[in-house]
């Protein structure tokens, strides 16, 4: 079951980073005045998608929690690196990101590290 839960905390974390990136899409540009700047976050703030990006995160915490009650630290966090893998597909699947060969490269680097530090 801790896995099960490590395994929603990456869901809606990549979830929260896929909606706030969806939004922020759509607003555009951060403004160039210090008014201007705490009006556009302001109105991110109230945005449905953004409040809900803001619930997954704070959800993850709880998922988090409940897998650091049966697992070690340090054999439970390096699958937070599955994070960058999902992030990287998703961001070429919905915001047409390239998906280079330098990322795919760093991405399976990541994922030979966490292989490697989840031994033991």
């Amino acid at each position: 079951m801790s896995y099960f839960y490590i395994f929603l905390t990456i869901l809606l974390t990549v979830y929260g980073q896929i909606a706030i990136k969806w939004q922020v899409l759509k607003v555009g540009s951060l403004p160039q005045g210090t008014a201007e700047k705490i009006s556009f976050m302001l109105h991110l703030l109230l945005n449905p998608w953004i409040v809900s990006a803001l619930a997954a995160a704070f959800l993850a915490s709880f998922f988090w929690m409940a897998a650091m009650t049966k697992l070690q630290l340090s054999h439970a966090y390096p699958f937070m690196g599955l994070t960058f893998v999902v992030v990287m597909l998703a961001s070429g699947i919905f915001f047409h990101e390239p998906i280079t060969t330098l990322k795919i490269v760093g991405v399976a680097l990541i994922v030979l590290g966490l292989v490697v530090a989840s031994q033991g």
